[in-house]
């Protein structure tokens, strides 16, 4: 999977989705981004939701923890859970390689798609990061 990060959309709090339609049904892959790694530096744990749970959009999700500080993830968008990365918990160091691709964090069935419209494009996600937020 090599994605675009154009087309990708973003929340404030530094988390990315991607959205596709597969078979009748909208999937978004969800990620942190790179700007959040580099922010979080020497990750040492992450929790994760199990498959079947379903959130509201801007809900918690799980957490990344580096020796920082502990940090909540936020779903982008309304939806179940269908899939997890679960290697990820074992391997961290996944997130600082790859957060775009490697390193997505959960798979969900999107609620509302119409949501998304809500959140920041690549420029306004990329103005925010310059800015120092």
């Amino acid at each position: 999977m090599n994605l675009n990060l154009e087309k990708l959309f973003y929340c404030p709090t530094h988390e990315w989705i991607s959205i596709e339609q597969v078979g009748g049904e909208t999937i978004g892959t969800v990620g942190i981004t790179s700007f959040a790694v580099e922010q979080l530096t020497d990750l040492v744990f992450m929790a994760l939701p199990k498959v079947g749970q379903t959130f509201a959009a801007g809900q918690e999700f799980g957490e990344v923890e580096s020796v920082k500080a502990v940090s909540p993830v936020y779903l982008p968008v309304a939806g179940e859970i269908i899939e997890v990365n679960t290697p990820l918990v074992d391997q961290l160091t996944i997130l600082n390689e790859d957060p775009y691709t490697k390193g997505w964090i959960v798979k969900i069935k999107v609620s509302d798609p119409s949501q998304t419209s809500a959140l920041l494009s690549y420029a306004d996600y990329q103005k925010q990061c310059s800015s120092g937020h």
